[in-house]
């Protein structure tokens, strides 16, 4: 099976998911916890949230597989992108509530971790890589967004309730400060859902690592609370009266990110 599906688009635009695979190796799901096997952390329903990225024009590239067999949003040295704050590893070894994902002597050693790392990791980013050169080259710019999902309640990973929508630029670091402003202005105009940005999650190892202004390659995080397009828990049923209402507010943001970007490289915005 393939580690991932891509798509080439149109536009500057380009949306990675990488949490919204469920699909586990032969042998794997034996080895973990029954909790574990629920994939409960997974960013559900986010590829159908998104159906509408065709009207934009914009390359896609999901993962296939779950999160669990290694997370392709982390440093791949396995430093933390959150010191200090409770997180999950490169290749997972508990959930977010802090239980086991393996059943006991089943976890990954480090040769398991590094051929994980160069069957699943490895593949996803060299095809991101090449896209976003492609994409640069064509258009002469990128606007990468990377699109998650989760629970809004985890009192593990953060306190309170999560925003509905959480846009994360690496404290404005991972995309030019135009951009960001026009995106958050869109996003906040949608006064019916709670919005913040660079709050708790602020942008991952994909944020971080690809977004170059410098290098004219934008990167936004969107993180979700899945409350607000689908049922949380078992069985994680999508709601597309809830995802019809959030779709217009995430297409607004989208497009105002691409509209900034266009008048930044126009030179209509200095």
């Amino acid at each position: 099976m393939n580690v991932f599906f891509e798509k080439r688009g149109s536009s500057p635009l380009i949306v990675s998911m990488p949490h919204s695979g469920t699909h586990l190796p032969d042998g794997m799901a034996e080895r973990m916890t029954e909790a574990a096997r629920g994939l409960p952390d997974t960013d559900w329903h986010v590829p159908e949230l998104y159906d509408f990225l065709g009207e934009l024009g914009a390359s896609m590239i999901r993962a296939t597989h779950s999160r669990y067999v290694i997370d392709l949003n982390r440093d791949p040295t396995g430093a933390s992108l959150y010191p200090g704050q409770a997180t999950t590893e490169l290749v997972p070894t508990t959930l977010f509530d802090g239980s086991p994902v393996y059943r006991p002597g089943e976890e990954p050693d480090e040769d398991e971790i590094e051929r994980r790392r160069t069957d699943y990791y490895d593949p996803y980013h060299r095809a991101l890589t090449e896209m976003i050169v492609k994409v640069r080259m064509e258009h002469g710019y990128v606007v990468l967004w990377d699109a998650h999902s989760i629970l809004d309640e985890v009192p593990r990973l953060f306190e309170g309730v999560l925003p509905d929508l959480n846009l994360g630029t690496n404290g404005g670091e991972s995309c030019d400060r135009t951009i960001e402003r026009w995106a958050v202005k869109a996003m906040m105009d949608h006064e019916d859902y709670a919005s913040i940005v660079n709050g708790r999650f602020k942008g991952g190892w994909i944020t971080r690592a690809y977004g170059r202004p410098g290098l004219n390659v934008h990167a936004l995080q969107m993180e979700l609370a899945q409350s607000a397009y689908m049922d949380e828990g078992e069985p994680w049923t999508f709601s597309e009266d809830k995802a019809g209402r959030l779709r217009l507010a995430l297409k607004d943001t989208m497009k105002a990110a691409l509209k900034a970007a266009a008048m930044l490289y126009s030179g209509e915005v200095k």
